[in-house]
């Protein structure tokens, strides 16, 4: 059976089919978006009707397919399906801003740590733009003190803590995990180093070894975003920062370990020279930092080159937390690192030391550490771009999430990170050059640093013809992760090397809970129970996969709740990607809303 056919009996029991056919049910696939209403009415023709929003084909392979094995078992039990394809910042759009869809399959960009669960889950962010709760799931009395509590916690206080909040996940179901893809790249040899950190972060392009006369690596992007806007606070733009990590410091840089132990993640100073976390006397955590002294921001056309100050940084984590600056009457956070900068109560700068400050965290020290992971930002050029966009304070607002200075390409990229912007070319290209001045650059730093003048990113919407250019000499790497079908094309006789990753990002469900019938959680695990997900790794992924009960590292999962061999709440129903249609009506029977008409549509009981 071929996982890419689009015949619908593909992932159906066919005695089911064949008894659903008599009862009237229509298989059909729709390409464009219904307005999804539960119609209550006596009225033979009106059945639950669900849109699945999803990008196309070339945006990404694996969630087309996903999502219509879940479409073709969702007609299957008499539930009219429809799927709603748009590109991935128009999904983005769909998802995260205007939170307009009933269910979408994508991929989380989640974090190394499990504090993203805070702004993932919290009901505070329920009606908030970007990654923070775009299910609008609220859980005041359990979900919410729990995902607080652990905020404050370290070590296996922490992960017990967790626990609450990975059941309610499981039984609640706002989102579903289906996989964790393995992250698969490929190399070309001109280079030495690869692997020695991850090529999802900054340190993973800092610290290669070129061959002589090699100044320019030349990596290959699948999306072409990064060449129309590199604004790091846009949601819409980008699902994971490397670009950005690479234009912009952070107080600290993830690193990535893998041995045979595991794979352990850590936050190491990187713009900040150290920082030890306290405890205070009222719970918090605090701690001085110090920042390496006589770095400076990238020039640009319209800005002159300013040092890197602790004003910068208190400025960042305000600006952080509203992009109106306190001029408009609703605060409007940046729909970015919204979860870290929240963690954030106080900066103090010191009086005699402008790259010394002092910040406090309500949280732990490993939440914390993430805390200081975010992009600093110049507070010269984002000052003087909010004053230009403000022109009449009697009428200004700021829909979070939506308006320009946080949506613009016309901000200029300025950082004070290895590289520095040099061109785009929408589409085509985005050319990055060595910013010399930067620290990693000291002869007594001893940390990776830009070892090339240029980095340029090109476009190039296939995996497998990325692949063929790196093999060929075209390029030097693919910098966005293989899907998992074009990891087979990389040649066994190939000089090219095969890198494979560590991955935190995840394949979902998601559910607009505030919408019927996505509002009832019964319903949603009755949908869930519709994804086979050991199918969709084999047949899907080709084995490149994991497929998941829970969206955080086995080591964090609760015994009751860890996969095995199927998710421990809502398991399949049927065998080998085949749903039994006979038994998943009856679960959604069951679910006590819904009833059966004659022809064996699903419909809202009156």
């Amino acid at each position: 059976m071929n996982c890419d056919t689009t015949d619908h009996v593909d992932g159906i029991d066919r005695r089911s089919v064949l008894a659903a056919t008599g009862a009237g049910l229509s298989l059909s696939l729709s390409g464009c978006i219904d307005t999804v209403e539960s119609v209550v009415s006596d009225d033979e023709d009106d059945q639950l009707s669900l849109s699945i929003v999803t990008v196309p084909d070339d945006g990404n392979r694996e969630t087309v397919r996903i999502a219509r094995h879940l479409e073709r078992n969702l007609e299957a039990v008499g539930i009219d399906t429809s799927i709603a394809w748009r590109s991935p910042s128009e999904f983005l759009e769909m998802i995260l801003i205007d939170h307009d869809f009933d269910l979408y399959v994508g991929r989380h960009p989640a974090d190394y740590d499990p504090d993203f669960l805070y702004e993932a889950l919290h009901s505070a962010y329920a009606d908030e733009a970007g990654w923070q709760n775009p299910f609008q799931y609220k859980q005041p009395t359990f979900v919410d003190p729990s995902l607080e509590a652990q905020r404050r916690a370290d070590g296996d206080e922490r992960r017990q803590l967790l626990k609450p909040v990975l059941r309610a996940l499981a039984e609640e179901k706002p989102f579903d995990p289906i996989c964790r893809p393995d992250e698969y790249r490929v190399a070309n040899t001109r280079f030495d180093g690869w692997g020695d950190d991850h090529p999802a972060t900054r340190r993973g392009y800092l610290g290669l070894e070129p061959e002589d006369d090699v100044d320019r690596l030349h990596a290959l992007v699948t999306d072409a975003r990064p060449s129309q806007n590199v604004n790091p606070l846009s949601a819409t733009i980008r699902e994971r920062g490397t670009v950005v990590d690479l234009l912009y410091d952070s107080l600290g840089t993830l690193v990535v370990t893998e041995d045979d132990d595991g794979v352990s993640y850590d936050v190491e100073p990187w713009l900040a020279r150290e920082w030890e976390w306290e405890p205070t006397d009222d719970g918090r955590m605090t701690a001085t930092v110090h920042l390496r002294e006589e770095c400076l921001f990238h020039e640009s056309d319209e800005y002159d080159s300013q040092p890197v100050t602790a004003e910068d940084v208190e400025f960042t984590y305000a600006f952080l937390n509203d992009t109106a600056w306190g001029q408009s009457d609703t605060p409007s956070p940046a729909p970015r690192y919204r979860g870290q900068v929240s963690a954030v109560d106080d900066i103090v700068l010191d009086e005699d030391d402008p790259y010394q400050f002092q910040i406090t965290v309500d949280a732990g020290a490993e939440v914390g550490d993430r805390a200081l992971t975010v992009p600093i930002l110049p507070r010269h050029v984002w000052r003087a771009e909010l004053q230009d966009r403000i022109s009449d304070l009697d009428s200004f607002s700021a829909p979070q999430g939506d308006w320009g200075l946080v949506t613009t390409s016309s901000v200029p990229p300025v950082g004070s990170g290895p590289f520095q912007f040099e061109s785009q070319s929408q589409r085509n290209f985005l050319h990055l050059e060595r910013f010399d001045d930067h620290f990693t650059l000291r002869a007594d730093v001893a940390l990776p640093e830009p070892t090339v003048e240029e980095l340029r990113f090109s476009v190039d919407p296939g995996s497998t013809s990325s692949v063929s250019r790196v093999e060929s000499g075209d390029a030097d790497l693919t910098s966005s992760m293989l899907e998992a079908h074009a990891v087979g094309d990389i040649s066994d006789d190939s000089d090219a090397v095969r890198l494979e990753s560590p991955s935190w990002t995840f394949y979902h469900l998601g559910f607009n809970t505030s919408v019927s019938p996505c509002s009832d959680p019964e319903f949603r695990q009755a949908v869930c129970r519709l994804l086979d997900k050991v199918w969709i790794t084999e047949r899907i992924f080709y084995n490149r996969a994991t497929p998941l009960s829970s969206p955080v590292a086995d080591d964090w999962v609760p015994d009751d709740i860890e996969w095995d061999g199927e998710d421990p709440t809502t398991p399949f129903i049927g065998t080998d990607g085949m749903v039994n249609v006979e038994a998943a009506r009856a679960v959604f029977e069951s679910a006590g809303n819904f009833r059966y008409d004659d022809n064996g549509r699903l419909r809202v009981r009156n």
